[in-house]
C-alpha cells in the first residue's frame, strides 16, 4: 500500500512536470480539469468561496464551478485523474 502511494506520488508529480513544460496548446475545457485535479489533488479543500470572487470574475467563475464538480473526489483520485489526462492530452 505505502508502495503505491509513493509510485502514484511520483508518476504525478512527473506529470505536474510535463504539464507545465509543454508547448501545446490545450482546449479550456481540459486546462480547467487540469486546475481541477491538480488543486484537489495537492490542496484537497481548496475552492475559494463563491462570494469572495470579484464581480464579472468568468475565469474565477470558471475555476470554481469546476472545483464544485470535484467535490467528493479523493485527492488520490485527483492525481490518478490528472496523470491520465496528461497522457492523454499531452504526452500523444
Amino acid at each position: 500500500m505505502k508502495k503505491e502511494k509513493e509510485n502514484l506520488n511520483a508518476a504525478f508529480k512527473e506529470a505536474a512536470i510535463k504539464a507545465r513544460s509543454t508547448d501545446k496548446r490545450l482546449a479550456p475545457d481540459i486546462m480547467l480539469l487540469l486546475y481541477a485535479y491538480y488543486k484537489k489533488a495537492t490542496q484537497e479543500n481548496h475552492i475559494v468561496p463563491f462570494e469572495n470572487l470579484e464581480e464579472n470574475d468568468l475565469k474565477g467563475a470558471f475555476k470554481y464551478n469546476a472545483m464544485i464538480q470535484l467535490r467528493g473526489v479523493s485527492p488520490e483520485k485527483a492525481k490518478e485523474e490528472y496523470i491520465d489526462l496528461v497522457n492523454k492530452y499531452i504526452l500523444t
